[in-house]
């Protein structure tokens, strides 16, 4: 399972989850290949992680009816580059094939 978090926009939080199907939906929007994003690009890491949002979302039964546009002008480059930081930080305590923390 990927890590847990949740990203607050507009006063309203998320569920935000790297998962397949927010890879499938970023090479949807950008035609690219996730595993092609340079973090340090605006465009491609608020895509991804609005990607990663609408996913979650839709797992979790949360609304999320934001298009992507209105969803960069309620994000700032601070919460876009935290998130980068948690989800693509190695946890070394974190065991990626079961999803929980090892012993």
């Amino acid at each position: 399972m990927a890590k847990k978090i949740e990203i607050e926009i507009d006063g309203k939080r998320y569920p935000c989850r790297l998962t397949m199907g927010a890879m499938l939906r970023y090479k949807r929007e950008t035609g690219e290949e996730p595993t092609q994003l340079n973090l340090e690009s605006a465009t491609g890491s608020v895509t991804l992680l609005w990607c990663c949002i609408a996913s979650a979302c839709k797992h979790d039964g949360v609304d999320f009816g934001i298009t992507l546009e209105d969803f960069a002008d309620g994000v700032s480059p601070q919460q876009a580059a935290a998130w980068a930081r948690i989800v693509f930080t190695p946890d070394p305590d974190y065991d990626e094939a079961g999803g929980e923390k090892k012993r």
